[in-house]
């Protein structure tokens, strides 16, 4: 009678919930946290995952040795706790088991009081009838404190020894034993003595019952304790974000991302930004270009209120200045209206009433494609954009995995040159389908997202045509040459910096200014960007991957051996017009040698359309001159480029020394 109403009674009691909130988790590709959230009360609680059998075992043996055979009270345990207290008149060991303590733990409940006990037992016995023994347990390691806002056994390793608990050190595992009795009182940044007392204790009864041998303990004793907390991990904080508000329900993500990688990327932009001077941001994305997994993704320098951190500067629409010059190139090079070797104009030129110029304001005359594209002209490009058509420019971004979005309904000219807004994680898209031979995987950092592959942007010939030509860029001082295909940009006005490039296996782009999109005076991607891209592949891996070699088709040839439409440039409606009668610089010849009589020297002209201008080292000096025979004034000595262009913006040039 009285065994039944003790089962009556246990049957009825009312649980406390036992599924009790825990952080939410942002895993790297290895399982490492990337960043970790506190549940909705300031708590760090996190599910336990695999833990340590050596921690298990001895938190089994100190704390209750017959979890397994006793139904969630041990009558024993109690007895000796019992006789303990009347024999020396106060406390000397618990009777809880426990279960009793998960009872206590998950209703937060006293533990002294006899009606506070009472209610443990009944609870305890419960959860026994109720819940497997393996699943209490896991409630002990998911609720047990550890000093301040510390819940559970994985919180506390991250917490207290900064790294997981599958793998304990015999001391580890001993503090994190004693801690859960005194939480407060034992911590070891707040009470050194009392904290190594308590492992020291467990350590030594262990070791007086055969459990640990006399070389692990000495080992153990001699083991410092933690001075201090550690900081749980906070990394890719802008994505972390992003990916919990896609799925607020989720308690964990796996991503792609690898946690030392991104540790050193956000270092390293911490210390570029810093050095960039005050206000500025910087972001970066690294990817692996062959499966297209993001392996870093900094949104912002740090998180503060002056560089505007909270922005996510990976997926924000900027100008990408000259970033977009190779893709012009690579589809010019497909539709057979040039080639590397090609020789193009950069001289003055009007499309309607659109005349770009270069961004040091000088034109250079008859250049190849190579050493335009190299030097980021713009008048070449803006050339081969009004002859390609720039709708087809932007249809190829969109096959590459971008979303460019125009100030105005439709594309003009200046799209070539960054007029279209980007953000930094599709240019890395788009250069990782460039390095990919024209198509490669659409980025990803989820690991639950399906993998696909973007549109062909070009083909794989014009793709390491452009690749060879970026491989050639001169690189920052103390960079080697050729081991990287990059290229740099700078918006209008100066407001944003970058630099994308990429090797055989991996890309990266950088991107540096202000958030607000004021103003950087004197910012240069060149000088701002650059090296912090060639000082990311630094930190990313040992050495740089090798470039891949051309495809079989590819067109290896001089400009002189190229056929006859591709050794210059020609728009396509100008094979129906009259070939043009260019203007030819009789004199001085090339290379000629002169001395300059009365601070003049006479220039000869024949064919071309009058009136004609000349320009030295790029700046004008005569213009609109009926004459072929011009009086040049002489203003300066030494290697000097002279440039004559016609009406119709035809030119010769000359490169002479003046004495």
């Amino acid at each position: 009678m009285a065994r039944d109403r003790l089962d009556t009674w246990i049957d009825a009691t009312v649980l406390p919930p036992v599924l009790a909130e825990t952080g939410v988790e942002i895993r790297d590709r290895d399982g490492k946290p990337l960043r970790v959230y506190q549940v909705g009360n300031g708590i760090w609680r996190l599910d336990p995952g695999p833990v340590d059998p050596g921690f298990v075992a001895m938190l089994l043996r100190y704390e209750d040795k017959r979890f397994y055979g006793h139904p969630g009270v041990d009558p024993l345990a109690m007895l000796r706790a019992t006789a303990q207290a009347l024999r020396h008149g106060q406390t000397v060991s618990g009777g809880s088991t426990l279960t009793m303590q998960v009872a206590r733990l998950i209703e937060d409940g006293p533990t002294g009081r006899w009606a506070g006990k009472l209610r443990q037992i009944r609870v305890a016995l419960a959860l026994e009838r109720r819940l497997p023994k393996e699943q209490i347990l896991s409630l002990y390691l998911q609720h047990a404190p550890y000093g301040g806002n510390l819940e559970g056994v994985r919180a506390a390793a991250l917490a207290w020894f900064s790294k997981e608990p599958r793998r304990l050190t015999t001391a580890q595992s001993a503090l994190l034993v004693a801690l859960p009795q005194a939480p407060e009182a034992r911590r070891p940044d707040r009470n050194m003595d009392a904290a190594r007392m308590a492992r020291d204790r467990i350590l030594h009864r262990l070791a007086d019952q055969g459990i640990l041998s006399t070389a692990d303990v000495r080992a153990a004793l001699s083991e410092p304790l933690p001075t201090a907390l550690h900081g749980f991990p906070q990394l890719a904080p802008h994505l972390a974000d992003r990916m919990r508000a896609g799925d607020p329900t989720a308690r964990q993500f796996d991503t792609t991302l690898d946690a030392d990688i991104q540790r050193k990327m956000e270092a390293l932009l911490a210390e570029a930004a810093r050095k960039a001077g005050g206000r500025m941001s910087a972001a970066l994305v690294a990817a692996d270009h062959q499966t297209g997994e993001i392996l870093a993704s900094v949104g912002s320098a740090a998180y503060e209120p002056a560089r505007q951190g909270f922005v996510d500067m990976t997926r924000a629409l900027r100008s990408p200045g000259s970033t977009l010059k190779p893709f012009v190139y690579g589809l010019a090079f497909d539709q057979g209206l040039a080639h590397p070797e090609t020789l193009i104009q950069d001289s003055p030129v009007m499309f309607g009433r659109y005349a770009p110029r270069n961004f040091d304001g000088q034109f250079r005359g008859e250049v190849r494609v190579r050493e335009a594209l190299q030097l980021s002209l713009n008048i070449p490009v803006v050339r081969l954009t009004e002859a390609l058509g720039p709708a087809r420019l932007m249809a190829a971004l969109t096959r590459g995995g971008a979303s460019a979005r125009l100030p105005s309904g439709s594309p003009g000219l200046a799209v070539a040159l960054g007029g279209v807004g980007i953000s930094l994680n599709d240019l890395v898209q788009l250069y990782g389908g460039l390095a990919q031979g024209g198509q490669g995987p659409l980025l990803w950092y989820d690991r639950t997202q399906p993998r696909t592959t973007s549109g062909r942007i070009m083909s794989d010939v014009a793709a390491w045509q452009v690749g060879n030509i970026l491989a050639g860029l001169t690189p920052p001082p103390g960079a080697r040459k050729g081991i990287l295909a990059y290229k740099t940009g700078t918006s209008y006005g100066h407001r944003d910096t970058w630099a994308i490039g990429y090797d055989g296996r991996h890309v990266i782009g950088v991107w540096l200014g202000r958030p607000d999109g004021t103003p950087v005076p004197g910012a240069f991607g060149g000088d701002v960007a650059a090296p912090v891209l060639f000082e990311a592949f630094g930190r990313l891996k040992p050495d740089f991957s090798p470039l891949p070699p051309p495809p079989h088709a590819t067109l290896l040839l001089g400009s002189a051996e190229l056929p006859q439409p591709l050794q210059r440039f020609r728009p396509r409606n100008a094979a129906f017009d009259e070939i043009p009668n260019a203007p030819q610089l009789l004199f001085p010849p090339d290379g000629a040698a002169l001395y300059a009589e009365d601070g003049e020297i006479t220039l000869k002209l024949r064919g071309g359309a009058a009136p004609f201008s000349v320009l030295v080292n790029g700046e004008p000096v005569v213009t609109k001159s009926p004459l072929r025979e011009i009086a040049m004034p002489v203003t300066g000595r030494g290697f000097t480029t002279l440039l004559v262009l016609d009406a119709k913006g035809q030119a010769d040039r000359a490169t002479v020394t003046l004495r």
